[in-house]
């Protein structure tokens, strides 16, 4: 195997780590959300308020946008929902796509 390949491949590996990451963190801040508006986890709690923080600087740049666009529906935000297809659908078809055709104008394709 050429080093090429491997280190385009390792780069796409990343990308779609850090796709998995930010997948699940949006996923943990709306069950965390959920717990704080029912009152079963206390947000003036040090550890969880710095988690809740952690997890809205991360998730924010990529709902922010989708809140501009997208009005809630009766009170629920579906923002959540609508990056979580998002995510799932690069994963799915243009990551492995942009590989392909990364690999092709180097010719290994």
């Amino acid at each position: 195997m050429d080093i090429a390949v491997a280190v385009i491949g390792f780069i796409f590996f990343v990308c779609n780590a850090l796709l998995s990451l930010l997948f699940w963190a949006i996923i943990i801040s709306a069950i965390l959300s959920w717990l704080f508006v029912f009152e079963i986890i206390n947000p003036r709690n040090r550890a969880v308020g710095q988690i809740a923080y952690a997890l809205d600087r991360i998730t924010g740049p990529v709902l922010a946008p989708l809140r501009r666009i997208i009005p809630s529906l009766g009170g629920i935000d579906v923002t959540p929902i609508i990056a979580l297809i998002a995510i799932r659908g690069i994963q799915g078809y243009l990551l492995p796509a942009a590989h392909g055709a990364v690999l092709g104008a180097f010719g290994y394709a």
